[in-house]
Order: C-alpha cells, then sequence, then structure tokens
C-alpha cells in the first residue's frame, strides 16, 4: 500500500511525520514548542523480575483542555497545535513528555546497581484531523492507512535498534486520558519488557496463537473476514476482551499484504463499533498492537488486543486486590457470554 510521507522538524528539534495516500499540503502554521524536562531512568525491581520507569516531566503533560485548544488538531486561524499544517491524514511526532528518549542521562548519581537511564523513543500516533472521530468512526480504506503507519513505524524504529516496539492506544478518561482527540503512542523500548518476552517466549516453544486460530470455537469468534479475524480468547482477563489476528502468521504489521491488511482494518473498525454499541455509549479500552521484539520473528504471530473497562453499564472493571497484589484476575462474563452479546450488538 503506497503512503505519502512529509517529515518536518519541529522548532525544538522533534520529528514529524505526515502520511496520506494523496499529495499533502505541507504549508507550516503556528506550532507548539517544548522545553526539555528531567531526564526518564529506570530501576530494576527484583521481586517482578522487570524494570520501573520514572518519568518526573510527564506530570507537566496537557490535561484535558477544552476542544478549541486541543494540541493535536491542525493549525489554523491562529490555534497553536503539535501540527502545524491545515489539515492531515495521519500524523505521528514525537512525545513532548517523553517516559524514554534517545539522548536521556541521569542528572544526578542514583544508588544502587540496578539503575539505568530510561533509553528508547516516544512517540504520538493522531489517527485523524477530525477532533470528534474514533477507530469505529474512521472508514476501512483510512483503517487500512493507520495499520500501515503502524508497520512503517515498527519498521523504521528496529531499524533505529529498539528490540521492541509497542504501538497502543488508551482510550477513555477512565483509563486515564488526558487528550480526547482520537490517537494512539508507539513506544520503541532499549529492552525487552518481561510480559512482552514471555509471551514471545511461549510463541517461540508453541505455535501459541496458529493453534488458537485453527481450533477457535465458534462461540468465541466475533468475525471472520477470511484472511483476518477478531475473537474473544477463551482465556480473556477482561470482560468482553477482543483479539483481531491475521490467519496468516506474520511477526508485524508492515509484512501484511494488502488483503490482510485491508480484512484487519475491517475486524478493527467492527470490533471497536461493537464495543460502544454494548452499552450505549464509547467504551474506555486499551488497544495493543503486539509485534515481534527482536530474536522471535520467525516464531511470533502479530495480533491486536483490546481490552474493555467496562463490565456492564456505568460497571467499571476495576483491577482490585487480587488482581495486583497476586496477578490473578476474576472477571465477570465468561467468554463465550461476552461473544455472544457482542456478536448480537451489530
Amino acid at each position: 500500500m503506497p503512503l505519502n510521507m512529509h517529515r518536518h522538524v519541529k522548532s525544538d528539534g522533534r520529528e514529524l511525520l505526515l502520511y496520506s495516500d494523496m499529495p499533502l499540503d505541507v504549508s507550516v502554521g503556528v506550532e507548539i514548542a517544548s522545553e526539555r524536562g528531567s531526564a526518564s531512568h529506570m530501576r530494576w525491581h527484583p521481586l517482578r523480575g522487570e524494570w520501573v520507569v520514572y518519568a518526573a516531566a510527564r506530570q507537566a503533560r496537557t490535561f484535558l483542555p477544552q476542544a478549541n485548544d486541543c494540541p493535536l488538531c491542525p493549525a489554523r486561524d491562529g490555534h497553536v497545535s503539535e501540527i502545524p499544517f491545515s489539515n492531515y491524514d495521519i500524523a505521528v511526532f514525537e512525545n513532548r513528555f517523553p517516559a524514554f528518549s534517545a539522548d536521556a542521562a541521569l542528572e544526578q548519581t542514583l544508588p544502587g546497581e540496578n539503575v539505568k537511564v530510561a533509553t528508547g523513543r516516544c512517540e504520538v500516533l493522531v489517527y485523524s484531523s477530525d477532533h470528534n472521530a474514533s477507530i469505529g468512526q474512521l472508514s476501512n480504506a483510512h483503517l487500512s492507512r493507520l495499520i500501515a503507519v503502524w508497520g512503517e513505524r515498527v519498521s523504521a524504529l528496529r531499524i533505529m535498534g529498539y528490540p521492541c516496539v509497542l504501538p497502543f492506544e488508551n482510550r477513555g478518561e477512565e483509563i486515564g486520558v488526558t487528550l480526547h482527540h482520537p490517537h494512539g503512542q508507539i513506544y520503541a523500548f532499549s529492552f525487552v519488557p518481561a510480559q512482552l518476552q514471555r509471551a514471545a517466549e511461549a510463541q517461540a516453544s508453541v505455535p501459541v496463537i496458529a493453534q488458537l486460530l485453527e481450533t477457535l470455537d465458534r462461540e468465541l469468534l466475533v468475525r471472520d473476514e477470511s484472511d483476518a479475524l477478531s475473537f474473544v480468547p477463551p482465556f480473556a482477563m477482561h470482560p468482553y476482551e477482543i483479539w483481531l489476528a491475521p490467519r496468516r502468521r506474520v511477526a508485524s504489521p508492515e509484512l501484511l499484504n494488502d488483503m490482510e491488511r485491508e480484512a484487519l482494518a475491517v475486524t478493527l473498525g467492527d470490533a471497536v463499533r461493537r464495543l460502544d454499541k454494548l452499552f450505549g455509549k464509547p467504551m474506555p479500552y486499551i488497544l495493543t498492537v503486539q509485534t515481534a521484539p527482536r530474536g522471535f520473528e520467525d516464531t511470533f504471530h502479530m495480533m491486536v488486543e483490546i481490552k474493555p473497562f467496562l463490565r456492564d453499564v456505568n460497571k467499571l472493571k476495576y483491577l482490585a486486590g487480587v488482581e495486583q497484589g497476586a496477578g490473578v484476575f476474576l472477571v465477570d462474563v465468561l467468554p463465550e457470554q461476552a461473544a455472544q452479546k457482542l456478536r448480537a450488538v451489530l
């Protein structure tokens, strides 16, 4: 799928990329500039066997501005924006408040040996110039371009040397979203996070996703587009959790062919529309694009996971004592029941 891309370097040195399937208007307007905040660092958690990141600069990030002050809307009539163009299709830029950065450096000596600088890259991926859009409202063609951009960025960040890249979206104030404009993020890590390492190792041992797709109970199916499908995993950890996967094993979105990408786009938009209709309002969720960490390209099966945070109308799924303290999830809705309800809403 050919994509037009325009690269712009913001006045503060951050990179901004515009993507479209049509020629782009590249006249520059007024843009937001940033000041460098304090650097982040990581400390090793010996009981959990994973890194904890300390990113104090993120405390200053923009918090729920009015729509006319949205920093992700196009620059127009003097409106100051992170994206200083009058219109755009999909945009990616380096986060002004990153948890990880390529030039991170410790500003003070910290105690202990298990402390590292939080090197990496954090990008904001803006789905559309329309402030009121969502994945469920975007066309299949637009979602296909979004998937292509996921793939392009994953590939580019790996070439930069990052061993693990995670595109994701936090949706809804219930999740902690601070900007309502439709967008996600992309984190490129200088290490492989423990949870992603475990998932990759599991697939290296056994083709988990391929076997799941081959043996999936039709009761768990949400939508089948031949080259890709959506379903509730039989071991779902959240009520109404949905996974989307191409039938053919590929390690990352850039390896999808046109038909696979278009099928995945259909299932993506369909899944979000079903979740939004389930309780008659936008569903808060966490969406992650699971891609192969370095060294697992030959065994990893990419997929998209959507974890909703409503278990019923006006009832949030809280991660409480057992989930937080022991890692044992208590799920209020059986996967088969969740899939049946999701199939019925459209």
